[in-house]
């Protein structure tokens, strides 16, 4: 790993630098994005091989290029390994990210114009699942169901109701911005009474779902889709899971209709997760990143804070800041000053705009992977806290980031250049 640190500064000082910048940053500050992760040298390392140097359009025997003997097994035991840890009929590795794999999911179950119905953005939803501004609003005639404006929860009322209502081809659940747990089985109720496919997008708690800490969609869903690192510790990329019955559409929108040749590097890569998640310890991990989020809402909540839904069974919570009086946006940013790095973000009903919310999403994946345990979390919600309280004072948010800073040095990253 050194050497090729070393070429890179060799071509490239410039971008030596800014790489060199950013592992300072990843190392010195308590990283709260909920879709963030620290991946392990064995996954960077495979990410940067050879296979970045290869063309693989098709699939393991039916490829348009020749060279293929190694890529084939490498494709192959990446699906091999999805299959045993999930546990689902079919497996796609290619997708090159979440969105994309949302995009070709859209592809094998729908014609365009056909009606879907998903979580709304505002209350948890993704962009994919059918709000106005991505393609999924644009191409399809999305409906949004929210949630329940007391409990913070999917209101299933809702759900079944619109599902009566608009018919949806394709009834989708998962979201980006929901701390509890989802009811998958209630959801294929619900598509099984109106003939709809039912599809879970697990992006966010697929590392969590791999590990036992959530409730898992295969069984239920026609179609699972899920990016492959956030709490799942791999790569930057993509994969969907599906039955049997949907294996040859699925594989079809992927390629030829909706990509070209394959990110093999980090196809590669995600084998080299999948093969971690399998072990033993993955189940810890996941069990501890519920653990580390349920005492970081309870220490939240004992100094004042509101989350959104009243807590967590996931790996994130949501903040709402109205009755510090304070926006998401300026909250966010003190707490970066201070060495804390979570991003603003609308909550249910939000009064503000989205540029400018109401709340912080925060999430416990990346602190976990460092070492991090319950009483960390507690170090952690003191250091917001005084950040919130100190919005503006340049120099106490600065003493605030100088204890981050040797906080940090306890709890190495998982890799070293």
């Amino acid at each position: 790993m050194a050497d090729w640190m070393n070429a890179v500064r060799e071509v490239d000082g410039e971008v030596f630098d800014l790489i060199r910048q950013e592992e300072k940053r990843q190392h010195k500050t308590i990283r709260l994005i909920a879709s963030e992760n620290y991946a392990s040298q064995a996954v960077l390392e495979a990410t940067a091989s050879v296979f970045t140097n290869k063309y693989a359009e098709g699939y393991a025997g039916k490829r348009y290029y020749l060279g293929q003997e190694a890529v084939d097994k490498l494709e192959t035991l990446a699906i091999d390994r999805a299959k045993a840890l999930f546990g689902a009929d079919h497996v796609n590795v290619q997708p090159y990210s979440g969105s994309p794999a949302n995009l070709e999911m859209y592809y094998a179950l729908c014609d365009l114009g056909d009606t879907i119905l998903g979580m709304g953005l505002p209350s948890g939803g993704h962009l994919t699942h059918g709000w106005k501004v991505n393609f999924s609003g644009r191409y399809y005639n999305a409906v949004s169901y929210g949630v329940d404006p007391d409990s913070e929860r999917i209101d299933m009322e809702e759900v079944r109701k619109l599902a009566h209502e608009h018919k949806p081809k394709v009834l989708l659940c998962g979201a980006s911005a929901y701390p509890r747990t989802i009811d998958f089985a209630a959801f294929r109720e619900i598509a099984d009474e109106v003939g709809a496919y039912m599809v879970a997008d697990m992006a966010h708690i697929s590392g969590l779902v791999a590990g036992g800490a959530h409730p898992t969609p295969i069984p239920h869903a026609d179609v699972v889709t899920s990016t492959t690192h956030k709490t799942l510790r791999g790569p930057r990329g993509g994969i969907i899971l599906c039955k049997d019955d949907h294996a040859k559409a699925i594989d079809r929108a992927v390629f030829p209709a909706c990509q070209g040749g394959p990110h093999l590097n980090i196809i590669a890569a995600l084998a080299v997760a999948l093969s971690e998640a399998l072990k033993p310890d993955f189940k810890t991990y996941a069990a501890d990143v519920v653990e580390n989020a349920k005492a970081m809402a309870e220490a939240f909540q004992e100094r004042g804070y509101r989350l959104v839904t009243g807590g967590t069974d996931n790996h994130l919570l949501l903040l709402d800041l109205t009755p510090k009086d304070i926006g998401g946006k300026p909250a966010a940013e003190a707490m970066e000053a201070a060495g804390i790095v979570a991003n603003a973000n609308s909550i249910p009903f939000d009064k503000r705009k989205p540029f400018d919310p109401s709340g912080v999403r925060i999430g416990t994946a990346a602190v976990t992977t460092r070492g991090m345990g319950p009483s960390e979390m507690k170090a952690i919600v003191d250091w917001t806290d005084r950040a919130v309280e100190n919005a503006g004072d340049d120099a106490a948010l600065a003493a605030i980031r100088a204890e981050v800073d040797e906080f940090c040095n306890g709890f190495p990253v998982p890799y070293t250049f």
